[in-house]
């Protein structure tokens, strides 16, 4: 009944869409960038087919990244096929284009709405629908497989904080996950959640995350490009990633001791979890006396301060690129910490609170290889990157380790490469 319903409304909403699409195109913005292609419209696309189609979907900004490194591995494995990747954000579009080679037709996403999404399948014609993470659309899912195309999700992850969500609706979420032929999930816990949620083990491998396959070329590119997109120079750049409310104040002094500590200049990239705390973190900076630029104005038109507050979602698990010093949150605060592999294979210093029961297997691996470090308050946390930073043999042996503790995790590619040749019957 509850997807019945889902249907309805979004069925009706197609129509409305449709009625008041010439108004939303003169307004523009946001809501209007690749409007036909979110109502499904995707004209020439499978035209002249000959090839196999291989539709990959990526989210935003991070998922895209993955993408490319899968499709990489499936051109080197076998080249004769046709890719298509849709993304739900314009910047995740706009990185799409930037960062996959010209053969693969970058497009923005079908809307979850039963006419979009008929009308998307129709036009792409794919032989294999692939759901990088957990992007989880259900009209997309039960259409996709109504039309008898075979799925995957791969680089798929279940944070427990999650699942605990989706346990609420686990009939549906059963329905759904059942669709898929195969999960290549991240590690074992992700792959004991999508059990519990009625995906037979039959169907789930554990391959690992495809992120750490990243060339160092690649990694050096990267690191390359937002340092000089926020000319950062010869700066020491604490980036705390995915912090929550309670986290910033204690963050902030951190940043005061590692400024007073340093004779270097520092910067201080902090990103919120979620964009709607922008407000109250500015207001945080602004109490405090101290001046800030918006991420995205920063890279755009440059920088004028020494904090950077990040405004857009997606950027993250690369930004850490540019860091020198990383911390992840959630960790602070008790909301089960954030994944600090996508931190560790940049090769630098990971520091987390006490609360990682999310990342609890990751956290341990980083601990043990010496590469990461849970300290138990902001205080602690500015004493122990002080002490790094003092001593730079110390300091770049943990970023090696790091970095080891990160590369021992490759393989990905080939694993998910695999389950997606086998539905293509290429093996």
């Amino acid at each position: 009944m509850l997807y019945h319903g889902y249907k309805i409304f979004g069925t009706a909403s197609y129509f409305l869409l449709l009625f008041t699409a010439p108004l939303i195109r003169v307004l523009g913005g946001r809501y209007g960038f690749g409007l036909d292609q979110r109502l499904g419209r995707y004209p020439g696309q499978a035209d002249g087919k000959i090839t196999p189609c291989v539709w990959l979907h990526a989210a935003s900004v991070g998922e895209v990244q993955a993408a490319g490194i899968l499709i990489r591995e499936l051109t080197v494995r076998h080249g004769r096929f046709r890719c298509v990747l849709t993304t739900m954000t314009e910047q995740g579009y706009r990185v799409a284009r930037d960062l996959l080679p010209e053969t693969v037709a970058c497009l923005m996403a079908p809307l979850d709405l039963p006419p979009a999404v008929r009308r998307a399948i129709r036009s792409l014609r794919p032989d294999l629908y692939i759901c990088m993470e957990t992007e989880l659309w259900p009209v997309m899912l039960m259409e996709t497989a109504r039309a008898g195309i075979p799925m995957l999700l791969l680089n798929g992850r279940m944070s427990e904080r999650s699942f605990r969500r989706y346990r609420k609706i686990r009939g549906l979420m059963a329905r759904l996950l059942g669709q898929f032929a195969g999960l290549g999930v991240i590690a074992a816990d992700d792959a004991r959640r999508f059990r519990e949620l009625g995906v037979p083990s039959r169907r789930i491998q554990v391959t690992g995350n495809i992120k750490y396959d990243l060339r160092v070329q690649e990694k050096e590119a990267i690191r390359d490009r937002y340092r000089r997109e926020l000319d950062l120079g010869g700066e020491v750049v604490f980036v705390a990633g995915s912090t929550h409310s309670g986290e910033e104040e204690q963050l902030l002094e951190v940043h005061r001791r590692l400024c007073d500590g340093q004779q270097r200049p520092v910067t201080w990239i902090v990103a919120p979890r979620h964009l709607e705390r922008l407000p109250e973190v500015e207001r945080l900076l602004d109490r405090a006396g101290l001046a800030y630029d918006l991420f995205s104005v920063a890279r755009n038109s440059g920088r004028k301060s020494r904090i950077i507050l990040v405004d857009s979602m997606g950027e993250l698990a690369d930004l850490y690129a540019a860091a020198d010093l990383v911390f992840c949150g959630g960790s602070l605060v008790d909301r089960g910490g954030h994944n600090v592999m996508e931190a560790a294979r940049w090769g630098v210093p990971v520091y987390f609170g006490p609360s990682m029961k999310d990342f609890r297997d990751a956290a341990i691996l980083l601990r043990t290889a010496g590469a990461g470090f849970e300290v138990a308050d902001g205080r602690a946390l500015a004493t122990l990157m002080l002490a790094h930073l003092a001593d730079p043999e110390q300091y770049r042996a943990i970023g090696r380790a790091a970095a080891a503790a990160a590369a021992a995790q490759r393989g990905a590619a080939r694993r998910q490469a695999e389950m997606a040749l086998a539905l293509l019957n290429f093996y």
